[in-house]
Protein backbone atom coordinates (compact mmCIF):
# COMPACT_ATOMS: atom_id res chain seq x y z
CA UNK A 1 0.00 0.00 0.00
CA UNK A 2 1.45 3.34 -1.09
CA UNK A 3 1.89 5.98 1.59
CA UNK A 4 0.18 9.34 0.98
CA UNK A 5 0.94 12.61 2.71
CA UNK A 6 -1.60 15.10 4.06
CA UNK A 7 -0.76 18.66 5.09
CA UNK A 8 -3.04 20.10 7.80
CA UNK A 9 -2.99 23.78 8.81
CA UNK A 10 -5.41 24.78 11.59
CA UNK A 11 -5.22 27.01 14.65
CA UNK A 12 -7.14 24.48 16.79
CA UNK A 13 -5.04 21.61 18.11
CA UNK A 14 -8.18 19.56 18.85
CA UNK A 15 -9.11 19.66 15.15
CA UNK A 16 -5.62 18.52 14.22
CA UNK A 17 -5.82 15.62 16.68
CA UNK A 18 -9.26 14.58 15.44
CA UNK A 19 -8.06 14.58 11.82
CA UNK A 20 -5.11 12.43 12.81
CA UNK A 21 -7.39 9.88 14.48
CA UNK A 22 -9.72 9.76 11.45
CA UNK A 23 -7.04 9.23 8.80
CA UNK A 24 -7.04 5.98 6.80
CA UNK A 25 -3.90 3.93 7.46
CA UNK A 26 -2.23 4.79 4.14
CA UNK A 27 -2.25 8.52 4.95
CA UNK A 28 0.47 10.25 6.95
CA UNK A 29 -0.27 13.67 8.45
CA UNK A 30 2.04 16.65 8.83
CA UNK A 31 0.29 19.38 10.84
CA UNK A 32 0.98 23.01 11.65
CA UNK A 33 -0.95 24.96 14.26
CA UNK A 34 -1.78 28.33 12.74
CA UNK A 35 0.21 30.51 10.39
CA UNK A 36 3.05 30.97 12.86
CA UNK A 37 3.62 27.26 13.03
CA UNK A 38 3.52 26.94 9.26
CA UNK A 39 5.69 29.85 8.12
CA UNK A 40 8.74 28.93 6.01
CA UNK A 41 7.91 25.23 5.84
CA UNK A 42 5.50 25.75 2.98
CA UNK A 43 8.20 26.52 0.40
CA UNK A 44 9.95 23.19 0.83
CA UNK A 45 7.24 20.88 2.08
CA UNK A 46 4.31 21.21 -0.30
CA UNK A 47 5.90 19.22 -3.12
CA UNK A 48 5.72 15.99 -1.13
CA UNK A 49 2.03 16.28 -0.23
CA UNK A 50 -0.85 14.77 -2.14
CA UNK A 51 -3.51 16.77 -0.25
CA UNK A 52 -3.79 19.76 2.06
CA UNK A 53 -6.49 20.52 4.64
CA UNK A 54 -6.57 24.28 5.33
CA UNK A 55 -8.70 26.13 7.87
CA UNK A 56 -10.01 29.54 6.86
CA UNK A 57 -9.46 31.38 10.15
CA UNK A 58 -5.90 30.77 11.28
CA UNK A 59 -5.48 33.54 13.87
CA UNK A 60 -8.75 33.13 15.74
CA UNK A 61 -10.15 36.27 14.15
CA UNK A 62 -13.39 35.23 12.47
CA UNK A 63 -13.47 38.51 10.54
CA UNK A 64 -10.34 37.46 8.64
CA UNK A 65 -9.98 34.49 6.29
CA UNK A 66 -6.21 34.04 6.11
CA UNK A 67 -6.70 30.54 4.78
CA UNK A 68 -7.79 31.87 1.38
CA UNK A 69 -4.36 33.48 0.84
CA UNK A 70 -2.64 30.30 2.01
CA UNK A 71 -4.69 28.23 -0.44
CA UNK A 72 -3.72 30.60 -3.25
CA UNK A 73 -0.04 30.32 -2.29
CA UNK A 74 -0.14 26.52 -2.14
CA UNK A 75 -1.96 26.29 -5.47
CA UNK A 76 0.56 28.58 -7.19
CA UNK A 77 3.46 26.50 -5.94
CA UNK A 78 1.88 23.15 -6.84
CA UNK A 79 -1.21 23.22 -9.10
CA UNK A 80 -1.67 19.43 -8.75
CA UNK A 81 -2.00 19.56 -4.96
CA UNK A 82 -5.54 18.70 -3.87
CA UNK A 83 -6.51 21.43 -1.41
CA UNK A 84 -9.49 21.03 0.92
CA UNK A 85 -10.79 24.20 2.59
CA UNK A 86 -12.60 23.89 5.92
CA UNK A 87 -14.51 26.27 8.15
CA UNK A 88 -17.47 26.53 10.47
CA UNK A 89 -18.44 29.69 8.59
CA UNK A 90 -20.59 28.47 5.71
CA UNK A 91 -20.87 31.84 4.02
CA UNK A 92 -21.31 31.23 0.30
CA UNK A 93 -19.02 34.10 -0.71
CA UNK A 94 -16.24 32.66 1.44
CA UNK A 95 -16.65 29.20 -0.08
CA UNK A 96 -16.57 30.65 -3.60
CA UNK A 97 -13.34 32.51 -2.74
CA UNK A 98 -11.76 29.24 -1.64
CA UNK A 99 -12.60 27.58 -4.97
CA UNK A 100 -11.29 30.55 -6.97
CA UNK A 101 -8.07 30.51 -4.95
CA UNK A 102 -7.40 26.87 -5.87
CA UNK A 103 -9.30 24.64 -3.45
CA UNK A 104 -11.09 21.68 -5.02
CA UNK A 105 -13.41 20.98 -2.08
CA UNK A 106 -14.90 22.64 1.00
CA UNK A 107 -15.74 20.74 4.20
CA UNK A 108 -17.91 22.14 6.97
CA UNK A 109 -16.78 22.13 10.59
CA UNK A 110 -17.17 20.21 12.78
CA UNK A 111 -15.66 17.69 10.39
CA UNK A 112 -17.54 14.49 9.66
CA UNK A 113 -15.20 11.49 9.91
CA UNK A 114 -17.06 9.67 7.13
CA UNK A 115 -16.98 12.69 4.83
CA UNK A 116 -13.28 13.28 5.47
CA UNK A 117 -12.42 9.66 4.74
CA UNK A 118 -14.58 9.65 1.60
CA UNK A 119 -12.86 12.84 0.39
CA UNK A 120 -9.39 11.39 0.97
CA UNK A 121 -10.46 8.18 -0.76
CA UNK A 122 -11.37 10.14 -3.92
CA UNK A 123 -8.05 12.04 -3.77
CA UNK A 124 -6.16 8.77 -3.44
CA UNK A 125 -7.96 7.46 -6.52
CA UNK A 126 -6.98 10.59 -8.49
CA UNK A 127 -3.35 10.31 -7.35
CA UNK A 128 -3.18 6.66 -8.43
CA UNK A 129 -4.73 7.50 -11.83
CA UNK A 130 -2.19 10.27 -12.41
CA UNK A 131 0.65 8.01 -11.34
CA UNK A 132 -0.49 5.23 -13.67
CA UNK A 133 -0.54 7.67 -16.58
CA UNK A 134 3.00 8.82 -15.86
CA UNK A 135 4.29 5.25 -15.59
CA UNK A 136 2.42 4.20 -18.72
CA UNK A 137 2.73 0.43 -18.33
CA UNK A 138 2.03 -1.66 -21.41
CA UNK A 139 -1.38 -3.30 -21.26
CA UNK A 140 -2.53 -1.04 -18.44
CA UNK A 141 -5.46 1.29 -19.04
CA UNK A 142 -4.26 4.89 -18.83
CA UNK A 143 -5.93 8.22 -19.42
CA UNK A 144 -3.08 10.05 -21.14
CA UNK A 145 -2.86 13.84 -21.27
CA UNK A 146 -2.22 16.91 -19.15
CA UNK A 147 -4.67 19.33 -20.72
CA UNK A 148 -7.40 20.85 -18.57
CA UNK A 149 -9.91 18.53 -20.26
CA UNK A 150 -7.78 15.44 -19.58
CA UNK A 151 -7.29 16.37 -15.93
CA UNK A 152 -11.01 16.97 -15.52
CA UNK A 153 -11.75 13.48 -16.84
CA UNK A 154 -9.27 12.02 -14.33
CA UNK A 155 -11.05 13.90 -11.55
CA UNK A 156 -14.42 12.57 -12.66
CA UNK A 157 -13.10 9.01 -12.80
CA UNK A 158 -11.60 9.34 -9.33
CA UNK A 159 -14.87 10.78 -8.00
CA UNK A 160 -16.63 7.54 -9.04
CA UNK A 161 -14.46 5.36 -6.82
CA UNK A 162 -16.68 3.40 -4.48
CA UNK A 163 -19.92 4.54 -6.15
CA UNK A 164 -22.25 1.53 -6.42
CA UNK A 165 -24.85 2.84 -8.87
CA UNK A 166 -24.93 2.79 -12.68
CA UNK A 167 -22.47 4.96 -14.61
CA UNK A 168 -22.94 6.47 -18.07
CA UNK A 169 -20.03 7.37 -20.36
CA UNK A 170 -20.89 9.49 -23.39
CA UNK A 171 -18.63 10.58 -26.22
CA UNK A 172 -17.93 10.24 -29.91
CA UNK A 173 -16.56 7.00 -31.30
CA UNK A 174 -12.87 6.61 -30.47
CA UNK A 175 -12.74 9.03 -27.54
CA UNK A 176 -11.76 6.33 -25.03
CA UNK A 177 -14.99 5.13 -23.43
CA UNK A 178 -13.73 1.58 -22.97
CA UNK A 179 -10.49 2.87 -21.41
CA UNK A 180 -12.52 4.94 -18.96
CA UNK A 181 -14.69 1.94 -18.09
CA UNK A 182 -11.57 -0.10 -17.28
CA UNK A 183 -10.16 2.73 -15.17
CA UNK A 184 -13.42 3.03 -13.24
CA UNK A 185 -13.39 -0.73 -12.69
CA UNK A 186 -9.73 -0.72 -11.63
CA UNK A 187 -10.75 1.28 -8.55
CA UNK A 188 -12.65 -1.73 -7.26
CA UNK A 189 -10.94 -4.36 -5.06
CA UNK A 190 -8.72 -6.65 -7.12
CA UNK A 191 -10.38 -9.84 -8.27
CA UNK A 192 -13.82 -8.38 -8.98
CA UNK A 193 -14.95 -9.26 -12.51
CA UNK A 194 -15.33 -6.88 -15.44
CA UNK A 195 -17.53 -8.23 -18.23
CA UNK A 196 -17.59 -6.16 -21.43
CA UNK A 197 -20.09 -6.52 -24.24
CA UNK A 198 -20.93 -4.50 -27.34
CA UNK A 199 -24.70 -4.18 -27.41
CA UNK A 200 -24.71 -3.43 -31.14
CA UNK A 201 -22.99 -6.75 -31.77
CA UNK A 202 -25.71 -8.87 -30.13
CA UNK A 203 -28.63 -9.90 -32.36
CA UNK A 204 -31.86 -8.42 -31.05
CA UNK A 205 -33.45 -11.82 -30.48
CA UNK A 206 -30.55 -13.04 -28.36
CA UNK A 207 -30.00 -10.02 -26.11
CA UNK A 208 -32.18 -11.20 -23.24
CA UNK A 209 -30.56 -14.64 -23.29
CA UNK A 210 -27.07 -13.12 -23.40
CA UNK A 211 -27.75 -10.71 -20.54
CA UNK A 212 -29.77 -12.99 -18.24
CA UNK A 213 -28.95 -16.51 -19.49
CA UNK A 214 -31.36 -19.31 -20.31
CA UNK A 215 -32.30 -22.79 -19.19
CA UNK A 216 -32.20 -25.92 -21.29
CA UNK A 217 -35.15 -26.19 -23.64
CA UNK A 218 -36.11 -22.50 -23.35
CA UNK A 219 -36.00 -22.15 -27.14
CA UNK A 220 -34.75 -24.01 -30.19
CA UNK A 221 -31.02 -24.55 -29.85
CA UNK A 222 -30.95 -24.10 -26.06
CA UNK A 223 -29.54 -27.57 -25.41
CA UNK A 224 -27.99 -26.67 -22.05
CA UNK A 225 -28.25 -24.13 -19.26
CA UNK A 226 -26.35 -20.90 -19.85
CA UNK A 227 -25.24 -18.26 -17.37
CA UNK A 228 -25.97 -14.70 -18.48
CA UNK A 229 -23.52 -11.79 -18.51
CA UNK A 230 -25.20 -10.10 -15.55
CA UNK A 231 -24.81 -13.20 -13.42
CA UNK A 232 -21.19 -13.67 -14.56
CA UNK A 233 -20.40 -10.10 -13.48
CA UNK A 234 -21.74 -10.63 -9.92
CA UNK A 235 -19.62 -8.64 -7.47
CA UNK A 236 -18.13 -6.52 -10.24
CA UNK A 237 -18.98 -4.43 -13.30
CA UNK A 238 -20.88 -5.11 -16.52
CA UNK A 239 -19.81 -2.74 -19.32
CA UNK A 240 -22.50 -2.25 -21.98
CA UNK A 241 -20.91 -0.47 -24.93
CA UNK A 242 -23.07 1.26 -27.57
CA UNK A 243 -26.10 1.19 -25.29
CA UNK A 244 -27.85 3.47 -27.81
CA UNK A 245 -28.27 0.44 -30.10
CA UNK A 246 -30.58 -1.32 -27.60
CA UNK A 247 -34.16 -1.46 -28.97
CA UNK A 248 -36.90 0.19 -26.93
CA UNK A 249 -38.63 -3.05 -25.94
CA UNK A 250 -35.35 -4.41 -24.54
CA UNK A 251 -34.62 -1.16 -22.72
CA UNK A 252 -37.58 -2.04 -20.47
CA UNK A 253 -35.91 -5.29 -19.41
CA UNK A 254 -32.61 -3.53 -18.67
CA UNK A 255 -34.45 -0.90 -16.62
CA UNK A 256 -36.22 -3.58 -14.60
CA UNK A 257 -32.88 -5.25 -13.85
CA UNK A 258 -31.32 -1.93 -12.78
CA UNK A 259 -34.18 -1.30 -10.38
CA UNK A 260 -34.41 -4.78 -8.85
CA UNK A 261 -31.05 -6.46 -9.39
CA UNK A 262 -32.98 -9.64 -10.18
CA UNK A 263 -31.95 -12.06 -12.90
CA UNK A 264 -34.37 -14.58 -14.35
CA UNK A 265 -32.96 -16.87 -16.99
CA UNK A 266 -35.06 -17.20 -20.11
CA UNK A 267 -37.38 -20.17 -19.64
CA UNK A 268 -37.00 -20.25 -15.84
CA UNK A 269 -39.60 -19.41 -13.19
CA UNK A 270 -37.03 -18.61 -10.51
CA UNK A 271 -35.10 -15.39 -10.01
CA UNK A 272 -31.80 -14.68 -8.29
CA UNK A 273 -30.43 -11.36 -7.07
CA UNK A 274 -26.98 -10.27 -8.20
CA UNK A 275 -24.83 -7.31 -7.21
CA UNK A 276 -23.59 -5.77 -10.42
CA UNK A 277 -22.71 -2.21 -11.32
CA UNK A 278 -23.71 -1.31 -14.87
CA UNK A 279 -21.30 0.92 -16.80
CA UNK A 280 -22.98 1.99 -20.05
CA UNK A 281 -21.40 3.86 -22.96
CA UNK A 282 -23.02 5.71 -25.84
CA UNK A 283 -21.68 7.28 -29.03
CA UNK A 284 -24.81 9.39 -29.36
CA UNK A 285 -26.27 11.96 -26.91
CA UNK A 286 -28.97 9.98 -25.13
CA UNK A 287 -30.93 13.08 -24.15
CA UNK A 288 -31.41 13.86 -27.84
CA UNK A 289 -32.43 10.24 -28.46
CA UNK A 290 -35.03 10.64 -25.69
CA UNK A 291 -36.44 13.72 -27.43
CA UNK A 292 -36.54 11.79 -30.71
CA UNK A 293 -38.38 8.89 -29.06
CA UNK A 294 -35.46 6.47 -29.57
CA UNK A 295 -34.48 6.01 -25.92
CA UNK A 296 -36.51 5.67 -22.74
CA UNK A 297 -36.38 8.71 -20.50
CA UNK A 298 -36.69 6.65 -17.30
CA UNK A 299 -33.73 4.48 -18.35
CA UNK A 300 -31.63 7.59 -19.02
CA UNK A 301 -32.50 8.91 -15.56
CA UNK A 302 -31.39 5.61 -14.08
CA UNK A 303 -28.14 5.43 -16.04
CA UNK A 304 -27.21 9.11 -16.08
CA UNK A 305 -27.14 9.96 -12.37
CA UNK A 306 -23.38 9.39 -12.50
CA UNK A 307 -22.05 10.34 -15.90
CA UNK A 308 -18.88 11.32 -17.74
CA UNK A 309 -18.81 13.09 -21.10
CA UNK A 310 -15.57 12.57 -23.00
CA UNK A 311 -14.34 15.41 -25.21
CA UNK A 312 -13.35 14.68 -28.83
CA UNK A 313 -9.65 14.86 -29.62
CA UNK A 314 -10.13 18.08 -31.59
CA UNK A 315 -11.07 19.75 -28.28
CA UNK A 316 -7.92 18.57 -26.46
CA UNK A 317 -5.27 18.91 -29.14
CA UNK A 318 -2.67 19.91 -26.57
CA UNK A 319 -2.64 16.23 -25.56
CA UNK A 320 -1.72 14.96 -29.04
CA UNK A 321 2.03 15.11 -28.46
CA UNK A 322 1.83 13.15 -25.22
CA UNK A 323 -0.58 10.65 -26.74
CA UNK A 324 1.77 10.09 -29.69
CA UNK A 325 4.71 9.52 -27.33
CA UNK A 326 2.60 7.05 -25.37
CA UNK A 327 1.53 5.06 -28.44
CA UNK A 328 4.98 5.10 -30.03
CA UNK A 329 6.57 3.85 -26.80
CA UNK A 330 4.38 0.74 -26.79
CA UNK A 331 6.54 -0.81 -29.51
CA UNK A 332 9.75 -1.77 -27.72
CA UNK A 333 11.34 -3.20 -30.87
CA UNK A 334 11.27 0.14 -32.70
CA UNK A 335 12.54 3.37 -31.19
CA UNK A 336 11.04 6.27 -33.10
CA UNK A 337 10.25 9.80 -32.04
CA UNK A 338 7.91 12.36 -33.51
CA UNK A 339 9.58 15.41 -35.07
CA UNK A 340 8.28 18.90 -34.33
CA UNK A 341 7.25 19.42 -37.95
CA UNK A 342 5.39 16.10 -37.91
CA UNK A 343 3.60 17.08 -34.72
CA UNK A 344 2.56 20.33 -36.40
CA UNK A 345 0.81 18.36 -39.14
CA UNK A 346 -1.01 16.28 -36.56
CA UNK A 347 -2.14 19.39 -34.68
CA UNK A 348 -3.70 20.77 -37.85
CA UNK A 349 -5.65 17.58 -38.58
CA UNK A 350 -9.29 17.27 -37.40
CA UNK A 351 -9.06 13.62 -36.18
CA UNK A 352 -12.63 12.49 -36.95
CA UNK A 353 -11.76 9.07 -35.49
CA UNK A 354 -10.44 10.69 -32.28
CA UNK A 355 -7.86 8.90 -30.11
CA UNK A 356 -8.52 5.54 -31.77
CA UNK A 357 -7.56 7.03 -35.14
CA UNK A 358 -4.46 8.68 -33.64
CA UNK A 359 -3.38 5.34 -32.18
CA UNK A 360 -3.77 3.62 -35.55
CA UNK A 361 -1.78 6.38 -37.28
CA UNK A 362 1.05 6.04 -34.75
CA UNK A 363 1.14 2.29 -35.26
CA UNK A 364 1.32 2.76 -39.01
CA UNK A 365 4.05 5.39 -38.70
CA UNK A 366 6.17 2.94 -36.71
CA UNK A 367 6.09 0.63 -39.72
CA UNK A 368 6.23 3.07 -42.64
CA UNK A 369 8.61 5.85 -41.55
CA UNK A 370 12.16 5.02 -42.75
CA UNK A 371 14.14 7.08 -40.22
CA UNK A 372 14.52 6.89 -36.42
CA UNK A 373 12.42 10.04 -36.23
CA UNK A 374 9.05 10.64 -37.88
CA UNK A 375 9.04 13.45 -40.43
CA UNK A 376 6.39 15.85 -41.65
CA UNK A 377 6.16 14.09 -45.02
CA UNK A 378 5.65 10.71 -43.32
CA UNK A 379 2.59 12.01 -41.51
CA UNK A 380 1.23 13.96 -44.48
CA UNK A 381 1.44 10.95 -46.76
CA UNK A 382 -0.41 8.78 -44.28
CA UNK A 383 -3.14 11.29 -43.39
CA UNK A 384 -3.84 12.23 -47.00
CA UNK A 385 -4.03 8.54 -47.92
CA UNK A 386 -6.54 7.65 -45.21
CA UNK A 387 -8.57 10.85 -45.01
CA UNK A 388 -11.81 11.17 -46.91
CA UNK A 389 -11.35 13.63 -49.76
CA UNK A 390 -14.18 13.99 -52.28
CA UNK A 391 -12.78 14.54 -55.83
CA UNK A 392 -12.85 18.20 -56.77
CA UNK A 393 -14.67 17.51 -60.05
CA UNK A 394 -17.50 15.68 -58.30
CA UNK A 395 -18.95 18.78 -56.75
CA UNK A 396 -19.69 16.71 -53.63
CA UNK A 397 -18.64 19.28 -51.06
CA UNK A 398 -20.78 21.99 -52.63
CA UNK A 399 -23.74 19.65 -53.11
CA UNK A 400 -23.91 20.30 -56.87
CA UNK A 401 -24.65 16.66 -57.65
CA UNK A 402 -27.32 16.26 -55.00
CA UNK A 403 -29.87 16.92 -57.68
CA UNK A 404 -32.75 19.41 -57.95
CA UNK A 405 -34.27 20.53 -54.68
CA UNK A 406 -38.04 19.99 -54.64
CA UNK A 407 -39.34 22.29 -51.91
CA UNK A 408 -42.70 20.54 -52.05
CA UNK A 409 -41.08 17.64 -50.16
CA UNK A 410 -40.52 19.75 -47.06
CA UNK A 411 -37.39 20.19 -44.99
CA UNK A 412 -37.65 16.89 -43.11
CA UNK A 413 -37.82 14.70 -46.24
CA UNK A 414 -35.16 16.76 -48.01
CA UNK A 415 -32.86 16.32 -45.01
CA UNK A 416 -33.37 12.56 -45.14
CA UNK A 417 -32.60 12.48 -48.85
CA UNK A 418 -29.45 14.53 -48.39
CA UNK A 419 -28.35 12.26 -45.50
CA UNK A 420 -28.76 9.23 -47.76
CA UNK A 421 -26.80 11.02 -50.49
CA UNK A 422 -23.90 11.83 -48.15
CA UNK A 423 -23.76 8.28 -46.79
CA UNK A 424 -23.85 6.78 -50.30
CA UNK A 425 -21.11 9.08 -51.57
CA UNK A 426 -18.90 8.39 -48.56
CA UNK A 427 -19.45 4.64 -48.79
CA UNK A 428 -18.65 4.61 -52.51
CA UNK A 429 -15.26 6.19 -51.87
CA UNK A 430 -14.16 4.63 -48.59
CA UNK A 431 -15.79 1.16 -48.87
CA UNK A 432 -14.75 0.31 -45.28
CA UNK A 433 -17.71 0.64 -42.89
CA UNK A 434 -15.44 1.62 -39.96
CA UNK A 435 -13.84 4.40 -42.02
CA UNK A 436 -17.24 5.66 -43.13
CA UNK A 437 -18.49 5.74 -39.53
CA UNK A 438 -15.39 7.61 -38.36
CA UNK A 439 -15.60 10.12 -41.21
CA UNK A 440 -19.28 10.82 -40.59
CA UNK A 441 -18.66 10.86 -36.80
CA UNK A 442 -21.37 8.35 -35.99
CA UNK A 443 -21.20 4.93 -34.39
CA UNK A 444 -20.93 1.78 -36.49
CA UNK A 445 -24.31 0.58 -35.19
CA UNK A 446 -25.95 3.91 -36.04
CA UNK A 447 -24.45 3.76 -39.53
CA UNK A 448 -25.90 0.29 -40.10
CA UNK A 449 -29.30 1.56 -38.94
CA UNK A 450 -29.14 4.43 -41.40
CA UNK A 451 -28.12 2.06 -44.20
CA UNK A 452 -31.22 -0.01 -43.49
CA UNK A 453 -33.46 3.05 -43.17
CA UNK A 454 -32.26 4.46 -46.50
CA UNK A 455 -32.07 1.03 -48.18
CA UNK A 456 -28.41 1.56 -49.07
CA UNK A 457 -26.48 -1.53 -50.14
CA UNK A 458 -23.28 -1.95 -48.10
CA UNK A 459 -22.18 -5.21 -49.75
CA UNK A 460 -18.46 -5.58 -50.19
CA UNK A 461 -17.57 -3.42 -47.19
CA UNK A 462 -14.99 -4.45 -44.67
CA UNK A 463 -16.83 -5.71 -41.62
Amino acid sequence: MQELNLLVVDDDDLVIQSVGLALPEQWKMTAFQGLEGFKASVNSAEQSFQAALVDMHLTGNLAQAEGVDLIRQLHQQNSRLEIIAMSGNLDRELMEKCLRAGASRFLAKPLSVDELRLTLDKIEALYLLQGATQRGRIGQANWVGRSAAAQEIQRQIAALRGEPGPILIEGESGTGKEVVSRLIHSQRPSGSPLISVNVAGIPEGLFESELFGHVRGAFTGADQNKMGLAEAAHGGDLFLDEIEALPLHLQVKLLRFLESGEVRRVGSKDSITVQVRIIAASNRPLDKMVRDGEFREDLLWRLGARSIKLPPLRERKEDIGELCSHFLSQDKARHKQLGEDALGVMLNYSWPGNVRELKRVCEQLLVTSPLPFIRKEDVEKLLVHQSFQAPTDSGFQSGLHFGPIDLQLGLSELSQKFEAFVISQTLSQLKDIDSVARTLRISRSNLYKKLRDHNINSSGDDQ
